[in-house]
């Protein structure tokens, strides 16, 4: 069953292009969200729409606007699943002894140690210590070994990143 295309879909700008950088736990994750939808929720959705058809006239029927509104959000994100599935590179832990993506990089900023993970966009989380290889922490240590220093412009000005460990 194809489902029509909204003019607000038609017009979302697409930024989802080029290879998608993921470690295997996170492409794992994207497959088992994936795994979930198809089996799960879809066939909920779509149990949904037959069972609120069955209340009649469709343009003043709410219970089934919400659940083709659902059904179509569903098929969207797996649509967006699959995609990101078939752009997916893992990253693999590098025995090169520069920061790389997969890197585990423990950096010495004023006197404190802060371990940092270098990670693709899809998977940062600053706040567990998983930083973008785009961000300006995470390209400042790509490509630096033990010992380098890296200078990143903050808001309160510039702060010095010290590379003690690479894994």
């Amino acid at each position: 069953m194809r489902l029509p295309t909204r003019k607000s879909e038609k017009l979302k700008i697409h930024h989802d292009e080029g290879p998608l950088h993921i470690t295997p736990v996170g492409l794992q994750k994207i497959k088992d969200e994936l795994a979930d939808i198809k089996s799960h929720q879809l066939p909920q959705a779509i149990e949904d729409v037959k069972r609120t058809a069955e209340f009649g006239d469709f343009s003043e029927n709410a219970e089934y606007q919400e659940a083709k509104g659902r059904m179509r959000r569903l098929h969207n994100r797996v649509m967006k699943l699959e995609e990101q599935i078939k752009r997916s590179v893992l990253i693999e832990k590098s025995q090169v002894k520069t920061v790389q993506l997969g890197s585990t990089v423990v950096v010495e900023v004023e006197k404190n140690k802060k371990t940092f993970e270098i990670v693709g966009p899809h998977e940062a989380n600053p706040v567990r210590g998983r930083i973008s290889n785009v961000s300006p922490l995470g390209s400042a240590l790509m490509n630096k070994t033990v010992g380098d220093a890296v200078t990143v412009k903050t808001l309160q000005g510039d702060v010095i990143y010290t590379i003690s460990k690479i894994s």
